[in-house]
């Protein structure tokens, strides 16, 4: 049994939609390693201690290493490809793939950097693999105008695979970035985009009030020290504001041990939780882990891991289409297997 009253099988073959993935974070060390070679590049420590981090800052300039490494268009829309396929293999039907381009400014313009993904994405689509959106992410250290300039761009260069904006990045390093970022989101939102901000993770609950109220999000990723903030937690549950959260990325990054994270303390409280991995590939995870994980720490039963399901194609930035053809791909695997 993965988790309590659950069959491994049962879990790993559940449909899944994923909403909190990193594209940096999900690159397979095999393409990176090839990519260090065929460019001559030094990998920044060695090779059995490469996804070792002692903290956010080190594992965020690692990041920007990563995407140094890519330099072709057929390099990333193949990389684009294999995340998808890789999501496949986890029976994901549908995700929200985040990209954040300031790591990548060394050699990409946005429009390179975006298109080049959804070929990626289109690809795997036409062969029957996972859908896969994008999330364009500021990150926190960035100015006002340059956010603005990205929701600028976003508006003139719609696609239908560009799924909404995010922001992430250190935010106890940033300090309080909110007031800096809201007149981007609001205009972001008044052009009919999703909105996601982490939050919650370096910063405490202050961060997520902000994404709340300044921000004025759709979803939080992260958001697990809002359990510090009595209120917040009630505010949450009451208005359906949904957590993207990420067990073991918490683990390495943040708590000391699975018994202190809150996890367990905010699904009681009804706050609705979604699985997700944050950094598969240097975190050694994959989301049918993550399932497994969290199954065995909250005891979950087969309802349990139903309805977190559900709460995750709910809070999904797609179409009502796209929502109903997910759930009705949960209800038949569900009459399948009863």
């Amino acid at each position: 049994m993965a988790a309590n009253g659950i069959d491994g099988r049962w879990l790993a073959d559940l449909p899944k939609v994923e909403l909190h993935v990193h594209l940096e974070g999900s690159i397979p060390s095999a393409a990176l390693l090839a990519l260090a070679d065929k460019y001559g590049a030094k990998l920044p420590r060695p090779i059995d201690k490469l996804y070792e981090f002692d903290g956010l800052k080190p594992f965020l300039e690692f990041l920007d290493w990563i995407c140094g490494l890519i330099r072709t268009g057929e390099e990333l829309e193949g990389i684009a490809y294999e995340v998808a396929r890789r999501l496949s293999e986890q029976r994901v039907s549908y995700a929200e793939i985040i990209v954040n381009p300031t790591h990548w400014h060394e050699h990409w313009t946005v429009e390179r950097l975006v298109s080049s993904l959804i070929a990626g994405f289109e690809r795997a689509a036409d062969e029957g693999l996972a859908d896969c959106s994008l999330l364009l992410s500021l990150l926190r250290t960035q100015s006002g105008e340059a956010a603005e300039e990205l929701v600028d761009w976003m508006i003139a260069n719609r696609n239908p695979r560009i799924a909404g904006l995010s922001i992430d990045g250190n935010e106890q390093a940033a300090g309080r970035t909110g007031p800096r970022f809201a007149k981007a989101f609001a205009k972001a939102k008044a052009a009919g985009f999703f909105t996601t901000a982490h939050a919650g993770e370096s910063s405490g609950p202050e961060g997520v009030r902000d994404a709340l109220d300044l921000l004025v999000v759709d979803r939080i990723d992260h958001g697990v020290r809002a359990a510090e903030d009595p209120d917040l937690i009630i505010r949450l549950a009451n208005e359906g504001i949904p957590l993207n959260v990420c067990l073991t990325s918490n683990l390495v990054l943040l708590y000391p041990s699975i018994d202190d994270h809150p996890l367990r303390r905010l699904l009681e409280a009804g706050v609705r939780v979604t699985v997700n991995t944050d950094d598969p590939e240097l975190l050694g995870i994959s989301l049918t882990s993550e399932w497994e994980k969290i199954g065995s720490l909250c005891e979950w039963t087969r309802e349990h891991a139903v309805s977190a399901s559900r709460h995750a194609i709910d809070a999904a930035f797609c179409d009502d289409r796209r929502k109903r053809v997910l759930h009705e791909q949960l209800t038949a695997f569900l009459n399948r297997t009863s």
